[in-house]
């Protein structure tokens, strides 16, 4: 454990207790907080920032799960991890498995992008996709408690980025709202967060009510719940007022991390977002993979499309009037651009790059 002032581990009084010889430290958390330099001024929102989670270790938030859950199944003498993934938790799952000496197993959502793939493939992880798996809710429910099974064994744990399934993981993402405290010299007033199957944003909704209730802050940010409109299971229903989540028949959007047809967290995150003054936010596909080029183009952040999902959403709500231009907001950026190869490919459509001459690059200079 690193004993260093910046450590994860400086938050232990609020974590699940572990001792010192089994936490493991990869080097997750004290991600940065930059202010927007051209989205924010460009779209009217003078006081924009992204909370960029691709610094850490493995580029995506999820390496806070995995902080606290592999440290736990350590210190519990487990030694297989079973879990489920999209492809950020389990690449932040088998790493730190790898750090821990513990055997990693991952049943893949069937759309788990290649690169995601390859990162869980180097840390040693054992994977296969189940068909229909993230898509189909039926399968998606059944896997998850076929996986429950698995991992009920005496050295076995099953670790899903989702309150109802790991508490004690999830417990590691609410240091995101203890740093956004920090970094913020006033307080934050909104904070955007992408939506899949509730983990997240409800993780981040607890992070700041801790605080409130310990006096270090007040008040809270409101929490906004952005969601790819082919995944409406809470921004719906918390715009209409609704008191529940809704499960859907079949996810439609095609953005990856943001795939899950089931309730989850779903109910939990509705009364919390509630809570805090926030409601939802539903974005376009299409919107997703325009925000995700305009933070590469104009921010200098390279993201995965399920990172762009909370600007996508702040900027939607600043444009239809639900937030103030002087407003404090913070977007999430979840995971990095270098997860999601097809993505990546659909934004360079068209792009290319000439080889030239060094006698034409001398005499014409370079190619237009």
């Amino acid at each position: 454990m690193s004993s260093h002032p910046n450590s994860f581990w400086r938050w232990s009084k609020r974590l699940p207790q572990v001792a010192p010889e089994h936490r493991l430290d990869l080097g997750a958390g004290c991600t940065p907080l930059v202010r927007s330099r051209r989205i924010g001024p460009a779209e009217g929102l003078s006081n924009l920032f992204f909370k960029i989670e691709t610094a850490n270790p493995t580029a995506s938030y999820k390496d806070r799960f995995a902080t606290v859950a592999m440290s736990h199944m350590l210190a519990e003498g487990q030694s297989r991890c079973v879990t489920t993934s999209s492809g950020n938790a389990g690449a932040a799952i088998a790493a730190h498995c790898a750090a821990a000496g513990i055997t990693c197993e991952v049943a893949l959502i069937v759309t788990a992008p290649s690169g995601k793939v390859s990162q869980m493939l180097v840390y040693g992880a054992e994977l296969y996709r189940v068909a229909d798996f993230g898509r189909d809710p039926d399968i998606t429910r059944e896997t998850f408690e076929q996986l429950k099974r698995r991992g009920e064994a005496p050295d076995a744990a099953m670790q899903i980025t989702a309150y109802c399934y790991s508490p004690v993981g999830m417990e590691g993402v609410k240091t995101i709202s203890y740093e956004l405290a920090e970094q913020m010299q006033t307080p934050a007033e909104h904070v955007f967060t992408p939506v899949c199957g509730g983990g997240l944003a409800l993780a981040v909704a607890r992070g700041f009510a801790d605080l409130v209730e310990d006096g270090a802050l007040t008040p809270g940010p409101k929490i906004e719940c952005v969601q790819p409109e082919g995944n409406n299971t809470v921004a719906g229903p918390l715009r209409e007022g609704m008191d529940q989540a809704t499960a859907i028949d079949r996810c439609t959007s095609e953005i990856s991390g943001l795939q899950c047809p089931s309730l989850l967290d779903g109910d939990a995150l509705v009364a919390a977002t509630q809570r805090t003054g926030g409601t939802g936010h539903l974005v376009s596909d299409e919107a997703v993979y325009a925000m995700q080029s305009r933070l590469a183009r104009e921010e200098g952040i390279f993201s995965e499309p399920a990172g762009a999902v909370a600007a996508a959403g702040a900027v939607a709500a600043r444009r239809s009037g639900l937030i103030r231009a002087d407003a404090r907001v913070v977007c999430l950026v979840t995971g990095s651009g270098f997860k999601d190869p097809p993505s990546v490919d659909r934004m360079l459509s068209g792009a290319d790059v000439p080889t030239v001459t060094l006698d034409a690059l001398t005499t014409e200079g370079p190619p237009s």
